[in-house]
């Protein structure tokens, strides 16, 4: 029987300073090498993740913004992906003024990956994550409301305090026109809501790479709730022992952490 394994990426593969340990890297690329199928599914860009995962030899193909996108991994070409409909666009486009916190918005111009958001009216929130991604040849300020639609649009993120961002999720999740995640952000005290298009989700993603490489079983492991899509969809799925309590619940056990090399241990344990 054929396994696919698929990991997520912060908190779960990474450690607490967002890396990957020389053991971890080691360990999985050994068995690769000997044949696992490995894979990782992360609410990171391609970009992004290529970065934080330098070192290790992926050779089948990656999902990344949380299934928005599955990608051929060493050459980049995205073999799926999802946008927002005009419709969709225009219920967003509409509830701006509802809201006191403007979004991130992800979209392709021009076939580029771009993170647009509107200058002056960035919140202390917002600005932390700018500050952590100064350089990012994504970063695209703009002035004017409107240029916030441009390009073909994948998600929004709106960033902010714990009470303001679960506003805007209860609001969205509402419609129920869209996949909509809230939760804390991993490393610093800040919530925030992603706004996705309807039936995006790591899981669903998983799906297709199953069914691509016609693979019989899979398992997952994870630590946060939009996880919890990949763990409904998987034969086994383990959470780390940082792991959410929403998510250990549906999990069939749990390992040792990620600043413990708890997924590379496992596998290295449990690979056959």
């Amino acid at each position: 029987m054929k396994t696919l394994y698929v990991s997520d990426l912060d908190g779960t593969l990474l450690n607490n300073d967002r890396k990957l340990t020389k053991y971890t890297i080691e360990t999985i690329n050994k068995l690769i090498k000997n044949g696992m199928l490995f894979s990782y599914a992360t609410a990171r860009s391609f970009i992004s993740a290529s970065v934080v995962t330098k070192g290790l030899i992926v050779n089948i193909p990656i999902i990344t913004l949380n299934g928005t996108f599955i990608t051929e991994v060493n050459s980049g070409e995205k073999i799926f992906s999802q946008y927002l409909t005009n419709d969709q666009i225009y219920i967003i486009k509409n509830t701006f003024d509802k809201f006191s916190v403007f979004p991130l918005v992800y979209s392709l111009i021009n076939n580029t990956e771009k993170v647009s958001w509107i200058k002056e009216k960035e919140n202390d929130e917002i600005k932390n994550y700018l500050n952590s991604r100064k350089g990012d040849k994504r970063l695209r300020p703009i002035s004017l409301k409107d240029e916030l639609f441009n390009g073909k649009i994948f998600s929004f993120i709106y960033l902010g305090k714990k009470d303001e961002i679960k506003e805007i999720y209860d609001y969205y999740i509402n419609t129920k026109e869209f996949t909509c995640y809230f939760q804390k952000e991993l490393y610093v005290e800040d919530y925030w809501c992603e706004i996705m298009p309807k039936n995006t989700s790591k899981g669903n993603a998983i799906i297709k790479i199953k069914e691509l490489l016609r693979v019989d079983r899979i398992i997952t492991f994870g630590d946060a709730i939009n996880d919890l899509s990949m763990f409904e969809i998987s034969d086994e799925c383990y959470a780390v022992e940082n792991a959410v309590d929403e998510l250990k619940k549906y999990a069939t056990g749990i390992i040792k952490s990620n600043d413990e090399n708890g997924v590379a241990d496992w596998l290295n344990e449990n690979y056959e």
